[in-house]
């Protein structure tokens, strides 16, 4: 399998174009990887949730991590880290138009409130539920792209061979 860097345009095109990915918070030295729908502009991914361990743990540790992946087979993939900080959108005055900006995006996204939505009736949340709107700044992205060589070439047409 050949892995090469990909470009920082290419990661920002590949956000753009996924709505779905793993968001990684951590707290007391535990790391904490949950899946989340998000949408995404330049420099920022907005998100929503409701109450949970993952508001709660960005709350007190910002620092966090998403991976987003596209895959198209075994050796066909491509994957894209950022490293970001962790922003409530609260329901003040202060946030309104930003909450306004993350809820147009996100509705954009099928299924956007799917996660956390479950999540919520999951822990009998009912109406204490509140829907909270978040931002990740990102502060780092790096992008790896995956392609087969020739032992891997040789290995699938053997595959299918057998099959």
């Amino acid at each position: 399998m050949l892995i090469t860097d990909i470009s920082t345009t290419e990661c920002r095109e590949i956000l753009a174009r996924n709505g779905f990915g793993r968001l990684g918070c951590a707290r007391h030295n535990q790391p904490y990887v949950v899946p989340f729908y998000f949408a995404y502009q330049p420099d920022h991914l907005y998100g929503y949730s409701t109450p949970g361990r993952k508001i709660e743990w960005m709350r007190e540790n910002p620092k966090v991590c998403v991976e987003v992946d596209e895959v198209s087979s075994h050796f066909v993939w491509i994957s894209v880290i950022l490293e970001g900080r962790f922003q409530e959108l609260t329901d003040t005055p202060e946030f309104a138009r930003e909450r306004a900006n993350a809820q147009m995006l996100l509705e954009k996204r099928m299924l956007w409130w799917q996660i956390a939505s479950a999540t919520g009736e999951l822990q009998n949340l009912g109406e204490e539920a509140k829907p909270i709107f978040y931002r990740i700044q990102i502060d780092s992205i790096t992008g790896h792209r995956a392609l087969p060589d020739v032992i891997d070439t040789q290995y699938s047409r053997f595959i299918e061979l057998e099959e």
